[in-house]
C-alpha cells in the first residue's frame, strides 16, 4: 500500500538532520560482530546509512585498503578512476579513500575541480584507458548508493572491465575488509588529505570533456539536433547536473532544458516515493512526479538517479513509462538500426524483466542471455561485444557503439535517455507510442513489482529458496512450465526462485542494496490474472518466512 503522501514534495520533517548524518560518519565506528554493521558487498557495492553504523569512516578505510591489497594480488598496475555523486556521504567517503589510495602509492584519477562523477563515466575511463595502454590495466571506484535515501551512503568496486565486480572478487575485499575491521584498522594506511590531494600521484581527469564528446560513437546526436525538439532532462540532484549541460552545448541542443539543476544534499526538492521516502528512483512514478507533471512542456523528457547509472523516459503521450516497457523498445530499435553490429549479437536481460523482452528478440530473430539480477553479468558480453545490449528491470542498460565496440560496462542511465530522443528524431515516434505498436504485435502484459521489508535473516531464507518449496502443479489456473533457481542464460543462481507458466511467471528474491524482499509478477492475461499471481506469490513468501 502506497503511502498517502507518496508523490507529494518533501516537507521538512522528511528531511535529513545533515550535520548529524555527516558527525556520525566520522565520530561513529561499526562493531565488526555485528553483521549488520560489517562490509557486505550486494548487488551494487556496499551500502548503508552512517548514523546505524552501517557506513563510516571504518567502513571506507577498510574497503579502500582491502581493494589495493586486491590490486596487489592481482597484478593491476595502472591507475584507480575514482568518482562520487551528490549524496552527503559520497564527498566525505571519496576524501578517505583518496587518503589512502595514495598512502599505498597508487596512482588515481579524479575529476578536476572534485567535479561529481556519474558511474558511466568511470566505467568509460577504464575501458578508455585500458584500450590505449596495452599490457597495464586499471581499475575503477565509485562512492554512490545510487539512488537510496539522502542518509545512505554507497561503495562500488569496479575492475578493469570496466563494470561492477563480480562474487568472486568482492568476496575476497569484503573479507579483508571486515578483517581490518576486527582487528581495528591495523594495517590500513592513509595520509591526511590535503597532502593527498596535492600529490604527484594524484591526476584531475576531465570526466565530463572525455564522455560527452564521445557520445557520438554510440547515440544519433546529429538526428537529435536536426530534429529540433524540446528534451527536458532532470538529473534529480545528481551527478549528471553537470553533463548535461555539456551535452547541450556541445552539440548545440538548443531545445534542451536542465529541468533542476539544483544540488543539495537533502534532497529536498523531490516528491516522496512510494512508501513515503525520499529516493531518486527515476523509474518511480512517484518519485518522479514532478516531471511527470511537466510532460506537455517537452517532446521527450528523462530522468536519472543519484549515479546517473539508471533512466526514466517521460513522453507528453503516456508519463512515465514502464522500464521493462522502454527497454522492449531500446532492443527492438537498435537492432534494426545499428548495421555495424554482428548478426550474432546477443540480448542479454534479467530473470525478472518482461517475458515481452523475449518475444520482441524472437522476432527479431536474435538470441537472448537470461541471467539473475545483477548488472555484472552483462559486463563480460558487452566488454567483448557477444552482447550489443545488456538492461534490467530497474532501468538500468548500456549497449555497443555503431561500430560494435563497448561503450560502458556498467548501466547508463544518460545514455539510454539520449537514445529515447534519438528514437524520437529517427522514427518520427515517442517511445511510448513504439510500445503500442509492439504491444499489437506480441501482446499487452501486466506487470507489478511488490516490496516489504525484511531483515538479514529474512532476506537470507528467501535467497535459498528452492523448488521443492514449490508444490504446486499450476499458477493462477495455467500449468507450471518450469520452477528456476538458477537463470537460464548463464547457470548463475538466482537468488531466490522464479517460477513460469505460458502467459505469466512471478520470482522472488531479497534486494541486494535495501532491506527489503521484492516480488516480480507479470501476465499476459490481463491485470486480473495478474492478482491472482501474485497472491501465490505471496502466500509462498509468508510461508518461508514464517519458518
Amino acid at each position: 500500500m502506497a503511502h498517502p503522501r507518496a508523490g507529494t514534495p518533501a516537507l521538512p520533517e522528511d528531511l535529513i538532520d545533515v550535520p548529524a548524518v555527516r558527525r556520525a560518519y566520522y565520530d561513529l565506528a561499526p562493531d565488526p560482530a555485528d553483521p549488520d554493521q560489517r562490509v557486505v558487498f550486494g548487488t551494487s557495492g556496499h551500502r548503508g546509512s552512517s548514523v546505524n553504523r552501517a557506513f563510516n569512516e571504518n567502513h571506507v578505510l577498510a574497503m579502500t585498503q582491502a581493494i589495493v591489497d586486491y590490486r596487489n594480488g592481482a597484478g593491476i598496475t595502472g591507475p584507480v578512476f575514482i568518482g562520487f555523486d551528490t549524496h552527503l556521504l559520497s564527498i566525505p567517503a571519496w576524501r578517505t579513500a583518496l587518503e589512502v589510495l595514495v598512502a599505498n602509492g597508487v596512482a588515481v584519477m579524479t575529476a578536476a575541480d572534485d567535479q561529481f562523477t556519474p558511474t558511466p563515466a568511470v566505467s568509460r575511463a577504464i575501458l578508455k584507458y585500458n584500450a590505449e595502454h596495452a599490457g597495464v590495466a586499471s581499475d575503477g571506484i565509485v562512492v554512490t548508493p545510487s539512488h537510496n535515501p539522502p542518509a545512505d551512503g554507497g561503495y562500488k568496486y569496479n575492475p578493469p572491465s570496466g563494470g561492477p565486480a563480480d562474487g568472486s572478487i568482492t568476496s575476497v575485499i569484503a573479507a579483508r575488509a571486515n578483517e581490518y575491521l576486527a582487528a581495528g584498522l591495523d594495517g590500513v594506511r592513509r595520509v591526511p588529505f590535503d597532502q593527498a590531494r596535492v600529490s604527484a600521484l594524484v591526476t584531475d581527469y576531465s570526466f565530463v570533456d572525455e564522455y560527452v564528446a564521445a557520445l557520438e560513437q554510440v547515440v544519433d546526436m546529429a538526428a537529435i539536433k536536426n530534429a529540433g525538439f524540446t528534451i527536458g532532462a532532470d538529473p534529480l540532484g545528481g551527478a549528471s547536473v553537470a553533463y548535461w549541460g555539456a551535452i547541450k552545448e556541445h552539440y548545440g541542443l538548443d531545445g534542451l532544458t536542465v529541468v533542476n539543476p539544483d544540488v543539495d544534499p537533502a534532497f529536498g526538492f523531490m516528491t516522496l516515493d512510494t512508501d513515503g521516502k525520499i529516493r531518486m528512483d527515476c523509474s518511480s512514478p512517484k518519485a518522479m512526479a514532478s516531471l511527470i507533471a511537466a510532460r506537455d512542456r517537452f517532446a521527450i523528457a528523462t530522468g536519472n538517479d543519484a549515479d546517473a547509472d539508471r533512466h526514466g523516459i517521460v513522453t507528453a503521450d503516456a508519463g512515465l513509462m514502464n522500464p521493462n516497457h522502454y527497454l522492449a523498445v531500446a532492443i527492438d530499435y537498435l537492432f534494426t538500426h545499428r548495421g555495424g553490429w554482428l548478426a550474432s549479437t546477443a540480448v542479454g536481460k534479467t530473470v525478472v524483466s518482461s517475458s515481452l523482452i523475449d518475444r520482441v528478440v524472437a522476432g527479431l530473430g536474435r538470441d537472448l542471455i537470461e541471467v539473475p539480477v545483477g548488472f555484472k553479468f552483462f559486463v563480460d558480453g558487452l566488454l567483448h561485444g557477444s552482447l550489443g545490449f545488456g538492461g534490467e528491470e530497474s532501468a538500468g542498460a548500456s549497449f555497443l557503439t555503431f561500430d560494435g565496440q563497448p561503450w560502458s560496462t556498467d548501466k547508463d542511465g544518460i545514455l539510454l535517455d539520449l537514445l529515447a530522443s534519438e528514437i524520437l528524431a529517427v522514427t518520427g515516434k515517442t517511445p511510448s507510442q513504439r510500445y503500442a505498436e509492439l504491444a499489437e504485435t506480441y501482446g499487452t502484459s501486466a506487470y507489478a513489482r511488490n516490496d516489504a521489508p525484511a531483515n538479514r535473516e529474512q532476506k537470507a531464507a528467501l535467497a535459498a529458496l528452492s523448488a521443492d518449496q514449490v508444490q504446486a502443479t499450476e499458477l493462477a489456473g495455467e500449468p507450471i512450465t518450469a520452477i528456476l533457481t538458477a537463470a537460464p542464460g548463464n547457470g548463475a543462481a538466482i537468488g531466490g526462485l522464479k517460477v513460469t507458466t505460458e502467459n505469466a511467471w512471478f520470482a522472488a528474491r531479497p534486494s541486494g542494496t535495501e532491506d527489503v524482499y521484492k516480488i516480480y509478477a507479470e501476465s499476459f492475461l490481463g491485470p486480473e490474472h495478474l492478482a491472482r499471481v501474485l497472491a501465490a506469490a505471496q502466500e509462498l513468501v509468508d510461508s518461508v518466512l514464517a519458518d
